[in-house]
């Protein structure tokens, strides 16, 4: 019987193990779900819609193939139709039917044109092309580098990108903007072909072989034990009678007793002959010999051993087969049995106003724009070049360098300045818009080098086809305190220049604060400001006692005159809101210095101003000379009705200019 269900476990392992394997073979289904995108017009760019790359759930897999470079990004979906506004591309998006849709889009001069008449705020017209040049000189322009992606991809002959974009997002994909882009494109996505349930039949099985070859080996030994069916012995010997040895001749008599007295060994008195006395046995009676017994016992025994040996070897393989299932399951093979999420703690909830706009950037997309303007301004002030630096600075930023760059030019030994810190951007303050132009706040400071002071700066993007550009830049008081601003994933909005919410309106705050250096204690402004305001008032008026006085040392006292005056800029300050309802203003200061003779036989010398033989091309000027300092600042400005002060945050002084009365 025994055999019998050694051969059910055995067809049932093999039906158990064969199910397991056919689980993860002939019946496992495709790891991913394919989509092909096939493109009849050929155009430049190809804009996927994010629908489709959402179409099925799992994170999205991209496969291009074209001749050369290939590149591919994506952002909002708004800004790459924006961008694409004046180009002819392919769309591809979901049909109703759930097949793809590829129409290509020519652009609307016409139309473009009226709808910037009717809206002024409308997405403006492209005016440059920092990637590829002049829009006039080349058919098209290379996507390549732009501010507005929010990550892109580069490879050769063959792209392979994995992301997951949430809703509101696209995919561009192009050559150089200029060649047709590619048309093999294809978007896959995970499917779920886990085998659960092969694990644990192989498991069952092999665990039901071992059960069978356990029965198997019992019933050979029970077979054994049996001995089996044995055959029929042989009959009934006949009887023997003892010989009379006496009645012999005596010639075989004599033989046979000289034949027993040798076969007989002699031993001693004290010796047993074949059993003890505590046996049972007489003395002199016959008994079994020894040797008999023994050879039957070690033929026992090995007829014991050899059995479960056998059994052990055996065992192994059934053993080895069971590890190899095992071990040749994957996690895909067995059940997940996932534990319970945790229970999240509660957190500080943002409401966002109704109809908020999204941020101009994201905090990674900030931190990446931050450090290539860092690294286009190095390249530039290490080159000198203010075609290059023009391309990441604007406004009192790029002038102020003009002058640097013509300082360095005449007095090489001039520093260079130091490049931005990029190490650790602890504020990242986007306008939260979907037109343009755009402006971003951000602190960043050195995680290295402490010497460094922390920046803070405003980049602003013009145009969908233009980069971002630091306009001010600053660098930040060791004794300030930044102010609560909105999360880089709300972004904040601009505050008008004449906004009447604030406890100074940001159009003038540059005049007040300019009437506090030249009036001090005297201007009805004062006691608006902080302490640090103050003092880097006080430290402008110090500086130009310096000149007074350094005149008067000289014996020019009499012979010549000082004025100053500072005003604010020709660029208008930039403000963003925070969090209490105040904002950060962004603000230029050009404060001037004019030294003029008294008499017609007076001259002004230089002197050891190297600076201004530098960018003068003399030594003195006869009717006087005129030097312009520009100041950036940035203030926090409470809002209406606060009691606080408006407290001074960074400030950057640079020389502007150095010229001769004519």
């Amino acid at each position: 019987m025994r055999f019998v269900w050694a051969v059910v476990a055995f067809v049932l392992a093999a039906g158990l193990i064969a199910a397991g394997i056919a689980q993860r073979t002939v019946f496992m289904g495709p790891s991913t779900q394919k989509v092909s995108v096939s493109v009849d017009e050929p155009a430049p760019y190809v804009l996927l819609d994010g629908d489709v790359l959402r179409e099925h759930p799992g994170e999205q897999t991209l496969m291009v193939r074209g001749d050369g470079d290939i590149f591919a990004a994506y952002g909002r979906t708004a800004d790459m139709e924006a961008w694409l506004s004046d180009a002819s591309y392919n769309h591809v998006s979901m049909g109703d039917s759930g097949k793809l849709d590829v129409e290509l889009v020519e652009p609307d001069a016409e139309g473009d044109a009226e709808e910037g008449g009717e809206d002024p705020a409308a997405t403006p017209s492209p005016t440059e092309t920092p990637a590829a040049g002049d829009a006039a000189a080349v058919p098209g322009r290379s996507p390549v580098g732009s501010d507005l992606w929010l990550f892109s991809y580069t490879d050769t002959d063959a792209l392979i990108a994995d992301m997951q974009l949430p809703e509101g997002m696209s995919l561009i994909i192009a050559h150089d903007g200029t060649a047709d882009a590619p048309d093999d494109i294809v978007v896959s996505w995970p499917l779920d072909n886990s085998t659960p349930l092969a694990g644990p039949l192989m498991a069952a099985g092999a665990a039901v072989l071992v059960v069978g070859l356990v029965l198997y080996f019992l019933g050979i030994r029970h077979q054994r034990r049996g001995r089996g069916p044995r055959r029929k012995g042989p009959g009934p010997m006949p009887a023997t009678e003892p010989i009379d040895v006496a009645q012999l001749p005596p010639a075989e008599r004599s033989a046979i007793e000289s034949e027993q007295t040798d076969e007989t060994p002699a031993r001693d008195d004290g010796a047993e002959t074949g059993a003890t006395e505590g046996d049972g046995a007489q003395p002199g009676e016959p008994t079994d010999p020894v040797d008999g017994a023994a050879t039957d016992d070690r033929r026992s025994e090995m007829r014991t051993q050899r059995p479960a040996r056998r059994r052990r070897m055996l065992a192994f393989p059934a053993l080895a087969l069971t590890a190899l299932l095992a071990s040749g399951c994957s996690a895909d093979s067995w059940p997940q049995f996932t534990a319970s999420s945790p229970t999240p703690s509660p957190s500080a909830t943002v409401i966002a106003p109704e109809n908020q706009k999204p941020p101009a950037v994201t905090e990674a997309q900030a931190k990446r724009i931050l450090q290539k303007v860092s690294a286009t301004i190095a390249d530039a002030d290490e080159a000198m070049d203010i075609d290059l630096a023009g391309t990441r600075l604007d406004g009192p930023a790029l002038t102020a360098r003009k002058t640097e760059y013509a300082l360095r030019t005449a007095l090489p030994d001039t520093a260079v300045p130091a490049a931005i810190p990029t190490d650790d951007v602890e504020v990242v303050l986007p306008e939260a818009s979907d037109r343009w132009p755009r402006t971003v706040l951000l602190l960043s400071k050195s995680a290295g080098d402490e010497t460094v002071p922390p920046v803070v700066l405003t980049m602003t993007q013009q145009d969908p086809w233009s980069n971002y550009k630091v306009t001010n830049i600053a660098e930040m008081s060791a004794d300030a305190v930044f102010p609560e601003v909105a999360a880089a994933w709300l972004g904040t909005s601009l505050v008008p220049e004449d906004s009447a919410f604030l406890s100074i309106a940001p159009g003038d705050l540059a005049g007040m604060f300019s009437d506090v250096v030249d009036a001090g204690e005297k201007s009805p402004s004062y006691g608006m400001f902080d302490d640090l305001s103050l003092n880097l008032a006080q430290s402008i008026r110090d500086s130009r006692q310096a000149v007074v006085k350094n005149l008067a040392d000289n014996g020019a006292a009499k012979t010549s005159k000082t004025a100053f005056d500072i005003v604010p800029a020709d660029e208008p300050p930039v403000s963003l809101t925070t969090l209490d309802s105040g904002a950060i203003v962004a603000l230029s200061l050009v404060d001037t210095e004019t030294v003029t003779p008294t008499t017609k036989d007076a001259v002004i010398r230089f002197g050891d101003n190297a600076q201004a033989k530098a960018l003068t091309g003399v030594t003195e000027s006869a009717k006087g000379v005129t030097t312009k300092y520009e100041f950036q600042l940035f203030f926090s400005v409470p809002a209406q009705g606060s009691t606080e002060q408006i407290r001074l945050l960074a400030v950057r002084q640079d020389l502007l200019s150095v010229e001769v009365i004519k």
